[in-house]
């Protein structure tokens, strides 16, 4: 019984982690999010409800000013602030934005979003348990060679993620008519858009590069055409 105990203790530090995380993110949205009543984003989310033959999609605004789009464990979709303001300023438009609410709903029907907070509690035992192995062969090196190595796990299952969303993204705004164009064209603002991203090696990124994406819509595209 005593040699199962190290993984039953793994277990519930899993679930551990996965709970107070969840809590944790539960509690900032909920302090930091108003609904979103954007007049000009209004017409979209009926047009995304009527393709899902739904409702007019729900969303809130997440009060930060980041440029960013999140869906969370609990399958509630936000803009942040940021967002909202680039649309003011004329840095993006309505149908752009209706993409990045496609993406959202994207990674809510995949169930990614709960999938990344399993992730999450996942990498840090995964650290800690390869961490304490290799230290064993290389003292004093083992917790930043698990380190490298957990990061690459968590990222390369991240973009996945993303390519998933992607897609669902795609074919959800061509059912409600606004096309893939909206979607490619804010691909190519984000980087702009957020600020400029950190330069990371391609197997740390979370996201894939803007130019994979973009070919991934359009190989989907063909591919639907053809059917």
């Amino acid at each position: 019984m005593l040699r199962y105990l190290p993984f039953l203790l793994i277990g519930l530090y899993l679930a551990a982690m996965w709970f107070f995380s969840a809590w944790r993110l539960k509690q900032e949205l909920h302090r930091n999010s108003t609904p979103l009543t954007h007049p000009r984003l209004t017409p979209m989310l009926e047009r995304l409800g009527r393709a899902m033959d739904l409702p007019p999609v729900r969303a809130h605004v997440y009060e930060v000013a980041q440029v960013n789009g999140l869906a969370a464990p609990d399958g509630r979709i936000f803009l942040t602030r940021g967002f909202l303001d680039k649309l003011d300023q004329g840095q993006v438009d309505e149908a752009e934005l209706a993409s990045v609410i496609a993406h959202e709903l994207g990674h809510v029907a995949h169930g990614h979003a709960r999938r990344r907070m399993v992730d999450f509690a996942g990498q840090n035992a995964i650290r800690m348990v390869l961490g304490t192995m290799l230290n064993r062969f290389v003292p004093g090196l083992g917790g930043w060679v698990a380190n490298l190595v957990t990061v690459a796990i968590i990222a390369r299952l991240s973009r996945e993620d993303e390519y998933e969303a992607d897609a669902f993204a795609s074919a959800l705004m061509i059912k409600a008519g606004l096309g893939t164009g909206p979607q490619k064209s804010l691909f190519r603002k984000l980087d702009a858009l957020a600020g400029g991203r950190a330069s990371l090696p391609a197997w740390q990124m979370s996201h894939p590069p803007t130019p994979r994406r973009i070919a991934a819509i359009e190989k989907l595209e063909e591919k639907w055409r053809s059917l």
